[in-house]
């Protein structure tokens, strides 16, 4: 069962911002709560998605259930015109939390 959103950013990144947007309506759509970490890079090396390197980058957002964190949102896609698709994104996210 969904527990807590927890997103960890970076306020220098470019997406930080529509990251936290996502977030908040996510959060309040499924009516659990949302924590921020900033630049939790512990955290996101634990749980968060790494390149081929190792090494994970910011921002990410998590869903924590019962015994479990994972990612669900670690990339914004684009939409025809090479935009951030804000919509596409939060529903991959609530898509992620509802089937979970």
């Amino acid at each position: 069962m969904a527990k807590k959103l927890i997103l960890v950013t970076t306020e220098s990144h470019p997406m930080h911002k529509l990251f936290l947007e996502i977030t908040d309506e996510v959060s309040k759509e499924v009516g659990i709560e949302s924590e921020v970490r900033k630049e939790d890079y512990a955290f996101v090396t634990d749980y968060g998605e790494k390149d081929e390197f190792g090494m994970p980058w910011l921002p990410q957002l998590f869903l924590q259930e019962d015994g479990s964190i994972k990612p669900i949102l670690t990339s914004i896609p684009f939409n025809d015109s090479l935009k951030p698709d804000k919509e596409k994104a939060k529903l991959e996210a609530l898509s992620k939390v509802k089937n979970s």
